[in-house]
């Protein structure tokens, strides 16, 4: 289920600002009648016209684009910078956007569809994606903030918990890891910076289970049938529940410091 000018825009008619205009003027029939409320919610069996004609939502198209530095995401910028768009122009002539946003600095994994169901559920707090960042520091990260951020930090928006985070093994102090399923804008970034840390570079490498395997910075492919699959069924089995204690058990074992960040 999804509001009527949503369902245009992703259908690939207009966007979702001009859809409002064309239903308040009365071009838009659901069910066979003429509907000019913009929220009204359509699912997928109704049968939806715009101008008298049925709107057959296109083929589904899925890319996964790995985003270099100084690309906005989003379909067009008013300042005249370079877009995201710009790079996965000859992914297909279809209408395709980006599912959720990196900032401008960040590098990294995302996705770009046509598939608005797949859109709103990757976006949805509820559904608790799986996102993995490696981060780089203006300086080593101490322990105790390494700490208190594992165990949650409250930000202005609330409180945030990430599931893990670790200094990578065989670099300077500087370069962590950071697993989290918040959906919160600028989260990473800004949760270092809380503890007065500045972020160098932040790249996103594993989303919904997705990795850059194979995908050069600035390149993109289309993902295979068993990764959309997999991307559907996000939510229908749920992270496993974060544990202080399954944490303190591994950092019992010898290792070469991966996990000696969590060690309490």
């Amino acid at each position: 289920m999804m509001p009527l000018n949503k369902y245009l825009s992703f259908a690939g008619i207009c966007s979702r600002r001009k859809a409002v205009e064309f239903i308040k003027a009365g071009l838009v029939k659901v069910n066979g009648e003429v509907v000019k409320i913009p929220e009204r919610r359509v699912a997928d069996d109704d049968k939806v016209q715009f101008k008298n004609k049925l709107i057959v939502p296109d083929k589904k198209i899925y890319v996964l684009l790995n985003k270099p530095k100084d690309y906005v995401t989003t379909l067009s910028d008013q300042q005249d910078r370079k877009t995201v768009m710009d790079l996965v122009g000859g992914a297909t002539k279809k209408r395709i956007y980006p599912v959720g946003r990196l900032d401008r600095a960040t590098t990294g994994l995302l996705l770009i569809t046509n598939d608005g169901q797949l859109t709103q559920k990757l976006a949805h707090p509820k559904y608790e994606v799986k996102k993995v960042y490696a981060v780089v520091l203006n300086r080593p990260l101490k322990f105790d903030d390494l700490k208190q951020i594992h165990d949650g930090v409250k930000l202005k928006d609330g409180a945030t918990k990430v599931d893990r985070i670790h200094h990578v093994v065989g670099k300077s102090k500087t370069h962590v890891k950071v697993e989290l399923h918040s959906g919160k804008n600028r989260i990473v970034r800004r949760l270092f910076e809380h503890f007065g840390y500045g972020v160098v570079k932040l790249d996103r490498i594993n989303y919904a289970g997705l990795t850059k395997r194979g995908i050069k910075l600035g390149q993109w492919r289309l993902l295979t049938s068993a990764e959309i699959k997999q991307l559907k069924t996000v939510g229908l089995v749920k992270p496993k529940t974060r544990s202080t204690t399954s944490t303190t058990r591994k950092n019992r074992r010898p290792s070469r410091g991966k996990t000696k960040s969590r060690k309490k």
